[in-house]
């Protein structure tokens, strides 16, 4: 993870263009008219051999008759010849470049390799970050910089938008240029051979002129680093995704059920809800989206009320929530008298509330005033039709004060058309996310409860610790090595549920036979009833060869059975290997829901999980929901909520409702089990037979593949969990403390412990004083990524009983692991009784552990206590730059 020198790609005070040119329709002279209509307040130096002058500018010849290293180059000369200008630059200072030349990855030097290759291999000594190749290029419209082949330049603004199609890019920059919405960013990824989609979340994250991050993607090649960074990205500005290819070409192979449902499309939305980000399908819905969730507050919860001033309005906005599976408000009876003074008669007194045609100004701030008052709504629209006796904007001022002080969203949508633009003027200009139509507006609604749910998401943090006793993890484990050894890649029935067993999942007592005599014994063994299943490593649905036999009671049926579905088999699949038959008690739970829980191994994310609704049917019903592991309860239940026989789960009728605390755990487990056990590829339990007493295995099947054991098994996995395993308790002034990694929970703490700190504290920590923490902060602070950066923070509880943060130390390393930046704050109250020591010693630890080189940091000079305690520690301490601030380092290694 990488934003080295970014700044001078996004943000250069110098360009030079190389294979500049005046040739009409050349993509060197496209790019240089750009560069100079752009208005771009650096210097701008065209390179060509010939030429003396170009558009007004002197030219030289070289690189190497440049006069100054230029901050970015933009090359767009013939592929052969990019390494070697690369090289060049690199070599003079420059440190970031924009190749728009293509075909480098065809294409192959002397030495053999590609073009594209050998050009990072040139870039690489410097430290030179390349955009592209086969980039369409860049605008930074705020600095004037229009470095792309983009027929039009850009407004500036406060939105980036980053693709990976150039095309799309310049399609999009024409449509956002006709309706006014301005730019900060816009990039074209080309082919991403060094910069990447990952590499340009991070800097946006970070970027003060931008809000808001759009993005269009076709593929992703690194999972750890996309979610790593989208996650970063999404904690502190909205990320919204529009991604291509959500139908497959082709359909992958799989051995199991759920490497087959779980598609490339399902995983990547799973992806993006799990990284707090919010997936739209249209690039009309891209724009829509940064505009309502720019606009929006923070949602609390999910129910609407809707105003209008008619019947039809409102009714069509109620169908497009209801259909749109969002939440109606219900009025509080307190609510609907106060409104019995204000509504006129003829209206509706429920939700949708009617206002009448003639609804004044007044009436519709009053309405709005109550509603807002009512703790049993999360959010208000309202709908306004225009109507001769009621001016527009009227109703728009009325409302836009009440909207610009209250807690909750307030939507507004104005139909019409010229009648009612200033109303849509001032309702936008007070903030309030402004529709032209009903199902416009409750299409932006349930957008911000989306976005809400997919931050709740991100917010979760599983623990990479199983919790599965160490004895049942070996026993499961050397199930799975037993049979890699043996050259088993598909367990046997009595194998995978042993390994389920281990992981805490309820089964039927099952046993495998290797002949029909055997098969008798077993039934006779478990007790009748029984049912018998072929074990066959070729066969996925035993019901599609006759292959289970159920309800048997008695030895004769067992031994009829047996042979029955053995001589079915050879009939049916003559070509599948006979291993034996697995003989099971019969589930006696006649108001069991037949599920599928299940994981496979996505070639780009890794691991996923797989829940929905099971049976023989599994794959035509195509009813379920995927996601990232590591699970957790509400991670869990989230799977469980999209899917459409949670409806039935919920319970009907007379039929109780399913146990949902015990599919939650079975959820769970099977996470833990793919994140422990790096050989399982593919798992199927169907049917998991759920009902109100709990959960039982009826059915499962396991493959697996070798592993690669050179790295951690979590390295596997898309997201880090929580690494549990790095607490210590020590004890601290005669109690015990917890020493931690911080978690997102922490951040009322981490409010608190900020509050505690004197001001003089807070600037020595950040080197300017700050009142007040924003959310941003805070979420930086608190929602860290254990991939690249660890905060221990020293806690226990409180005197109110709420946990308290009395110190915190931080370090982030750079990419390549070779030096980390250290920070260390100790609560006001509690300096000079050694904690700061603790934690500095705990994060020298860490990053000991890591293999880290060196720790560095800073101070001010009058922060003596930071500077006394890392010099007994041995860093060396040295002036730098301004204000005598003073640097740290200790080396490592």
């Amino acid at each position: 993870m990488s934003v080295r020198n970014l700044v001078k790609l996004f943000a250069p005070r110098s360009i030079a263009l190389i294979g500049a040119s005046d040739r009409p329709g050349s993509l060197g002279a496209t790019v240089l008219h750009n560069l100079v209509g752009g208005g771009f307040r650096g210097a701008i130096h065209p390179v060509h051999p010939t030429r003396t002058e170009l558009a007004g500018l002197r030219v030289v010849a070289s690189v190497a008759e440049l006069a100054a290293a230029p901050d970015l180059a933009v090359i767009c000369t013939p592929p052969a010849t990019v390494p070697g200008i690369i090289g060049q630059l690199g070599e003079r200072g420059t440190r970031a470049a924009v190749v728009l030349s293509a075909g480098l990855a065809q294409a192959r030097d002397e030495r053999g390799r590609s073009l594209k290759q050998a050009m990072l291999d040139a870039a690489h000594p410097y430290l030179l970050r390349i955009l592209g190749p086969n980039s369409a290029g860049l605008l930074a419209p705020g600095l004037g910089l229009n470095a792309s082949v983009a027929h039009s330049g850009a407004l500036p603004g406060r939105i980036a938008f980053v693709s990976q199609s150039g095309a799309l890019m310049t399609a999009v920059l024409d449509r956002a240029r006709s309706r006014g919405i301005g730019f900060s960013h816009i990039i074209a990824l080309g082919d991403s051979a060094d910069v990447d989609l990952g590499d340009v979340l991070d800097y946006l994250a970070s970027d003060g002129e931008t809000a808001s991050i759009l993005l269009y993607v076709e593929h992703l090649r690194y999972a750890r680093k996309f979610m790593s960074a989208a996650r970063a990205a999404a904690r502190s500005k909205p990320t919204l995704v529009l991604k291509a290819g959500r139908v497959p070409a082709n359909v992958r192979a799989a051995a199991s059920e759920s490497g087959a449902l779980a598609g490339l499309d399902d995983v990547f939305d799973a992806a993006i809800r799990r990284a707090g980000m919010l997936r739209v399908f249209t690039t009309e819905q891209l724009f829509a989206a940064v505009e309502t969730l720019a606009h929006a507050r923070p949602l609390h919860g999910e129910r609407l009320a809707i105003v209008a001033n008619g019947a039809g309005p409102g009714v069509l906005a109620f169908d497009a929530l209801v259909c749109g599976g969002g939440s109606a408000a219900v009025l509080a009876p307190a609510t609907l008298e106060r409104l019995d003074a204000v509504l006129a008669p003829g209206g509706t007194r429920a939700n949708p509330l009617n206002l009448q045609g003639d609804a004044a100004s007044e009436r519709y701030a009053r309405v709005l005033e109550i509603l807002l008052r009512d703790d049993g709504l999360d959010a208000v629209l309202v709908v306004h039709a225009p109507n001769a006796s009621v001016d527009s904007a009227d109703v728009a001022r009325a409302i836009a004060p009440i909207a610009q002080g209250a807690s909750r969203n307030v939507l507004s949508c104005w139909l019409g058309g010229d009648s009612v633009t200033a109303a849509r003027e001032i309702a936008s200009g007070a903030g309030m996310p402004t529709f032209d139509t009903p199902e416009d507006a409750v299409a932006g609604f349930l957008q911000i409860v989306h976005y809400r749910q997919n931050q709740n998401l991100l917010m979760q943090v599983p623990p990479s610790v199983s919790g599965i006793p160490a004895s049942e993890r070996g026993a499961a484990r050397a199930l799975v090595r037993g049979a890699l050894a043996a050259g088993r890649y598909l367990l046997s029935d009595p194998e995978t549920k042993a390994i389920l067993r281990a992981y805490g999942m309820d089964l039927v007592e099952t046993r495998a036979a290797a002949s029909v005599d055997e098969a008798v014994v077993a039934a006779r063994a478990i007790g009748f009833p029984v049912a018998v299943k072929i074990l066959s490593p070729d066969v996925m649905h035993k019901s599609d060869v006759g292959g289970v036999a159920l309800d048997l009671d008695s030895e004769q049926a067992v031994r009829a059975a047996a042979q029955r579905v053995r001589k079915r088999l050879g009939e049916l699949r003559p070509d599948a290997r006979f291993e034996g038959f697995s003989v099971q008690a019969m589930a006696r739970r006649p108001e069991g829901h037949e599920l599928i829980l299940g994981a496979a191994t996505d070639p780009v994310f890794g691991p996923v999980i797989l829940f929905g609704q099971g049976g023989i049917a599994v794959q035509v019903a195509d009813d379920h929901a995927v996601a990232l592991p590591p699970l957790n309860a509400v991670l869990a239940r989230d799977m469980i909520d999209r899917t459409r026989v949670a409806r039935l789960l919920a319970g009907y009728r007379n039929r109780p409702p399913a146990d949902m605390d015990a599919i939650v755990a079975a959820l769970v487990q099977v996470s833990r089990l793919v994140s422990d056990i790096p050989e399982i590829v593919e798992l199927d339990i169907n049917p998991l037979l759920a009902d109100a007493s709990g959960t039982i295995v009826l059915d499962a099947r396991m493959r697996l593949a070798l592993a690669d054991h050179s790295a951690s098994t979590l390295d596997r996995l898309a997201i880090r969990p929580y690494p549990r395993e790095l607490e210590e308790t020590i004890e601290f002034g005669g109690a015990p403390l917890l020493l931690r990694p911080v978690r997102p929970e922490d951040g009322p703490a981490h409010l608190r412990f900020f509050d505690a700190l004197t001001p003089d504290d807070v600037r020595y920590r950040m080197f300017v004083r700050i009142r007040e923490l924003q959310p941003s902060q805070l979420a930086r602070f608190t929602q860290i990524d254990y991939d690249r950066e660890m905060a221990f923070i020293a806690t226990r509880g409180g005197p109110d009983g709420l946990p308290e943060t009395l110190g915190v130390g931080r370090v982030v390393a750079d990419p390549d692991n070779v030096s980390a930046e250290f920070a260390v704050t100790v609560r006001s109250d509690l300096k000079g009784m050694g904690l700061g020591r603790i934690l500095m010693q705990k994060l020298i630890d860490y990053c000991r552990l890591r293999g880290t080189r060196e720790i560095v940091g800073e101070a001010l000079p009058q922060n003596t206590r930071i500077i006394g305690l890392v010099k007994k520690l041995g860093f060396e301490v040295q002036p730098a730059g301004e204000e005598g601030v003073r640097s740290f380092k200790l080396v490592l290694r």
